[in-house]
């Protein structure tokens, strides 16, 4: 039986399938003496090397499912390594041997909140995965007059850049004169979308944090630059929002 490459060495813990795509097209994965290509197909028998280096496509034991949650701080990359020597999200996670987390959903650097990592490429990709329609709840902070007409496009869909986006809901959280909260919805998480929805309509964000993602809140008690490792039970019920077995 054959599988996508890309889900072989996601399903590792060696990256998202997303990730290893890039890999792929930038010509870092080989299947025996051939550069791979997006498409291919393999079994356990096949040569795989990424940078050169031979993957080991049947692990000597199961992969063991694991989830972290991550309060990240306003100042924080999203990426593994900085060119420009900012601290990244990842410097604070705890090693895995033979492993990658696996980061889902990324944040920009001025926004805070909720972030997930696992070991499992496939588990990543199915809750990034628009298709699932995963719900992303942020605390946001916007500088100017807000009226009915504004929340009324916002919900009903705004032409950005990159295609349609809209807040599937909006809850206005209270605040002072022109520094209004709110708590959106969407359903996907396109890049810097929460910001650019509401630029659309003349707002200014001026806090935006994820306070949700899927069904996993930002813990009260959870402090910035902190993370909590999932429970077993809670990883099976993330597991089971994407038709994912055990």
């Amino acid at each position: 039986m054959t599988e996508k490459l890309q889900k072989v060495l996601a399903n590792l813990g060696l990256g998202s399938r997303r990730e290893i795509e890039r890999w792929i097209q930038q010509g870092r994965v080989s299947i025996g003496s051939d550069v791979a290509k997006l498409g291919d197909r393999i079994d356990r028998r096949a040569s795989v090397f990424i940078d050169g280096k031979p993957i080991k496509l049947a692990p000597s034991t199961p992969l063991k499912r694991r989830v972290l949650i991550y309060y990240k701080p306003e100042g924080e990359v999203c990426t593994r390594t900085d060119p420009e020597n900012r601290p990244t999200v990842f410097s604070r996670l705890p090693p895995l041997r033979g492993e990658r987390w696996i980061m889902i959903g990324r944040l920009d650097i001025n926004t805070l909140g909720l972030l997930i990592f696992t070991n499992d490429g496939e588990l990543a990709h199915r809750l990034s995965h628009p298709s699932y329609e995963i719900e992303r709840e942020y605390a946001v902070r916007v500088l100017g007059e807000v009226d009915a007409n504004i929340l009324k496009r916002l919900k009903k869909g705004v032409q950005l850049e990159d295609g349609m986006a809209a807040f599937t809901r909006i809850e206005e959280r209270g605040g002072e004169r022109a520094n209004r909260w709110y708590h959106v919805v969407l359903k996907e998480g396109r890049n810097r979308e929460v910001r650019r929805l509401w630029e659309s309509q003349g707002i200014q964000v001026s806090r935006l944090m994820r306070i949700r993602f899927a069904d996993l809140q930002l813990p009260t008690d959870l402090r910035r630059g902190q993370w909590r490792e999932l429970k077993p039970e809670e990883i099976k019920h993330l597991a089971r929002l994407v038709n994912l077995s055990e």
